[in-house]
């Protein structure tokens, strides 16, 4: 019988030992995946100008408005379909120096690629664009 609780003791620490040598990589893996993720998500958080309406895990909505002569920096933006609620101009500033006037007509529906500019509202009159960015 001794040899029997030995045998079943010795497979018993076979066992947690593998476990253990198992689950230590995945922890470490899952805490790396953690990190990144906590970050990315700070910098998918709203701006000021912004307003969530919805989100889950296919899309995040929400409504931007720029005040006259208001502005962002410039940022990646992803992917993402824009309708204008307001009529407005307003004019981008691309990294490279590039600028170029964007007319929104009230109910303009409009589809843009991910990519990196600055914004500024160069007419009259507050701009509002409802945004619904596919994840």
């Amino acid at each position: 019988m001794k040899s029997v609780t030995r045998s079943s003791a010795s497979n018993l620490v076979a066992v947690f030992l593998f476990a253990a040598m198992a689950a230590a990589p995945v922890a470490a893996q899952d805490k790396a995946k953690m990190a990144p993720a906590a970050a990315s998500e700070k910098s998918k958080a709203p701006a000021s100008n912004q307003k969530m309406i919805f989100e889950n895990d296919k899309v995040r909505v929400f409504e931007t408005r720029f005040k006259s002569g208001e502005s962002t920096p410039s940022r990646e933006r992803p992917a993402r379909v824009v309708r204008a609620l307001t009529d407005g101009h307003m004019q981008r500033t691309y990294p490279d120096g590039r600028t170029e006037k964007v007319e929104w007509k009230t109910g303009d529906t409009k589809w843009f690629p991910k990519e990196s500019f600055g914004n500024k509202n160069v007419g009259k009159s507050e701009v509002v664009l409802f945004v619904v960015e596919p994840k």
